[in-house]
């Protein structure tokens, strides 16, 4: 199976290093992007073929598109003529339905859509894939196989992406935020800024693992660390006043509209 990851930024980087990693041999993977010093870039560091776009969709069986939104239409403009019902096309922009591709590509062509995240750079991505109409479970399967050396993979309806697009594909940035409001919190208190971030990471590298791994809810880990009368319930009681959940719950419905009016790059 050869791949051709087309318009390849930090993210297509990222899958592309997750494919190597995994055994794929790096003279069955090519790559293109706008910059053609970013794509000689990027065959000089992995040892992969820079291409064009036409001959990435020419020699590759599955192509993923990893361009931005707006780029798409210019992309699949290069590619139609060349993408056949033989090749499986993945794509990970935001907004983009297997719909519009397929209304642009060959009839009977597989499209296959995923929400992911930055994490892939550091192997903990969260996944979430769709079938298009013409994708089965096999080109799920492919799919799966690809992304999963670089996290975790979840099949959901494509109609819940713009969802998955609030929740998991902006997701790290609310914690980013989070964090980095607690560490002004930190310096405030007294703490010096390096000390307060090393508590704080630390702090959410902890949470994290134990939400993942101990199979508990989250208001039972909170209500652990929870004591009557004490400095957690305090704290809770003023993120409550504030409006803290209400804002959290307000963010994610604003990212999940703005996803939908992404649906149709120009």
């Amino acid at each position: 199976m050869t791949i051709a990851i087309l318009g390849a930024g930090k993210l297509g980087e990222a899958l592309l290093s997750g494919m190597l990693r995994s055994g794929h041999d790096p003279g069955d993977l090519f790559v293109t992007a706008r910059r053609s010093g970013r794509a000689e870039e990027l065959s000089a560091r992995h040892g992969v073929e820079a291409v064009s776009n036409p001959a990435a969709a020419a020699r590759a069986d599955v192509l993923i598109l990893t361009v931005k939104p707006q780029d798409m239409t210019a992309l699949i403009g290069e590619i139609t003529n060349v993408v056949t019902p033989d090749h499986l096309v993945i794509s990970v922009a935001a907004g983009v339905t297997t719909a519009f591709l397929e209304h642009r590509l060959a009839a009977g062509t597989p499209v296959v859509r995923v929400m992911t995240n930055t994490p892939v750079l550091v192997d903990e991505a969260m996944s979430a894939i769709s079938a298009g109409a013409h994708a089965g479970e096999e080109h799920l399967r492919r799919t799966e196989d690809l992304l999963e050396p670089v996290g975790k993979v979840v099949r959901v309806p494509e109609a819940q992406q713009d969802a998955v697009t609030a929740l998991s594909g902006s997701g790290p940035a609310y914690f980013f935020y989070l964090v980095e409001s607690m560490i002004d919190a930190g310096i405030l208190l007294g703490i010096p800024r390096g000390v307060a971030a090393q508590l704080l990471v630390q702090t959410a590298v902890g949470a994290a693992v134990m939400l993942r791994d101990s199979g508990e809810h989250p208001v039972m880990l909170r209500e652990a660390v929870t004591s009557p009368g004490g400095t957690t319930i305090t704290a809770i009681r003023e993120l409550e006043k504030h409006g803290v959940r209400a804002a959290l719950l307000a963010a994610i419905e604003a990212a999940r509209d703005r996803s939908r009016e992404l649906a149709s790059p120009g």
